[in-house]
């Protein structure tokens, strides 16, 4: 659970005013349920995923890209640093297979050390544990039947379905009981000639996501089932997976209820043009385009939706309109909280061709111009719950008490306060200036720098 502390005050004046600690219950707990279009947690709060991809896992490396130069715990806590709830962690079928060991980790000064000598499926083991103590949730992504490239249909000639299923099964046994892992995506953009309704078995996806939505909760049914659309819709095509339309007339039955979470993908002209940015009402146009391929389902209270895919160069002006028109499309959180559009922006990784990344490409330096587009629809992040769940969190915690500043410089102010209890322990603060994210740490001090003298500033613990 989260507390809340406010302080307001002046750079290299003094502290103008402050609030009362109040205590706050952080949504997350437990396992995801849906409940018309919102996902509530185990607790019954609504909880928004507002997360990033880290790709790797689905390409002949077999692990996140990036571990050549730093450390995965250094990057995790970056990640949560930097404001983001939730990592979508593609793979490939080809982890499964025996013997495939991840390539390019840097072993060098400490980096990884726990990392060595591990299978693919052994690292992303790891993955999740931390992500899960530092309170980051994950969406695993079944992206492509093997690392040699994407397919339209969930099966190939060398990967059959019933692979695809077997290995579904494989990975949601192997995160049951542990709620840091909230679901499996089934397949990463089906795509023409797949089908949604045509009732054809060997391209109707809404079919096969069926079969596979039952074989992950047939071992886990806890789990959430992330299904994407497809290409096209009685002739009406979009992005690969973006395609929803026929999701109200034929939807997606599984054994267990309250588990199907729909997903789209956009892109803007940095992937792929597409009639609507050249329509002379761009981007007017753009909302009534996204409410038809899917926003209706969760404008028409049908079930929640997430964007599981979006990003952009912003090299052009029609990408930035874009970006800064789909941001407002999902729902500021500071408005509606949980009852908004989820999304994972594509991506962390620099070495996207398509999109670049949050990060430079230096592996280190968050492109801020980038990640500012998201401010509005970032959420705060879950409770650490790595594992198989441990003692169960029953009590809300005590809220930090005598929030302070210790000492100011031109361009930085320090915070302290006094700890927080609970009946698990409190493991960490997230610090936030404004609605924005700034760190995370375990001690009861922050130092935030750089900062403008004689501007105020309002924070929260």
């Amino acid at each position: 659970m989260g507390v809340v502390a406010a302080i307001l005050l002046a750079l290299l004046v003094a502290v103008t005013g402050t609030a009362p600690a109040r205590a706050a219950g952080t949504a997350g707990a437990g396992y995801w349920h849906t409940s018309g279009r919102q996902i509530l947690d185990a607790n019954g709060n609504s909880v928004r995923i507002a997360g990033i991809n880290w790709f790797g896992f689905e390409t002949d490396n077999h692990v996140v890209h990036g571990l050549w130069s730093r450390d995965y715990k250094n990057m995790l806590d970056q990640i949560a640093a930097t404001g983001y709830n939730t990592l979508r962690i593609p793979y490939s079928d080809d982890i499964f297979k025996s013997g495939t060991m991840p390539s390019s980790i840097d072993f060098s000064s400490g980096k990884n050390a726990d990392l060595q000598g591990l299978n693919s499926l052994q690292v992303l083991d790891k993955i999740v544990d931390y992500s899960g103590q530092i309170g980051l949730k994950v969406i695993l992504d079944r992206h492509r039947p093997d690392s040699s490239g994407q397919s339209a249909l969930w099966y190939t000639s060398s990967v059959p379905e019933s692979t695809w299923l077997a290995n579904l099964k494989s990975m949601a046994s192997r995160y049951a009981n542990n709620p840091t892992v909230v679901g499996i995506d089934l397949h990463n953009e089906p795509h023409d000639p797949a089908c949604w309704g045509c009732g054809d078995t060997t391209v109707d996806w809404r079919l096969a996501a069926q079969r596979g939505g039952n074989a992950v909760l047939s071992v886990n049914p806890d789990m959430l089932i992330f299904v994407e659309g497809v290409q096209t819709y009685n002739g009406d095509s979009t992005w690969w997976g973006g395609n929803l339309e026929g999701a109200g007339t034929y939807p997606v039955q599984l054994d267990v209820a309250n588990r199907v979470v729909y997903s789209a993908h956009d892109y803007a002209t940095s992937v792929s043009n597409q009639p609507w940015f050249s329509d002379p009402s761009f981007p007017s146009n753009m909302p009534g385009i996204w409410d038809k391929h899917w926003g209706y389902l969760f404008k028409n209270n049908i079930a929640p939706v997430w964007v599981g895919e979006f990003g952009t160069t912003l090299q052009s002006t029609t990408d930035q309109t874009w970006l800064k028109a789909l941001v407002a499309y999902l729902r500021p959180t500071s408005q509606y909280g949980g009852d908004s559009f989820q999304w994972t922006f594509w991506c962390w990784n620099p070495d996207s061709g398509d999109t670049g990344g949050i990060l430079k490409d230096d592996w280190q330096t968050v492109d801020t111009a980038k990640d500012g587009y998201l401010a509005s629809v970032k959420a705060p992040g879950f409770g650490s719950g790595g594992g198989g769940g441990g003692t169960t969190d029953t009590t809300a915690p005590t809220a930090p008490t005598g929030l302070a500043v210790s000492g100011t410089t031109a361009s930085s102010v320090s915070l302290k306060w006094s700890a927080s209890t609970d009946n698990v322990g409190v493991t960490g603060y997230d610090v936030y200036r404004g609605s924005t994210k700034v760190g995370s740490t375990t001690s009861t001090s922050y130092t935030d720098s750089g900062l403008s003298a004689s501007t105020a500033y309002s924070y929260t613990v």
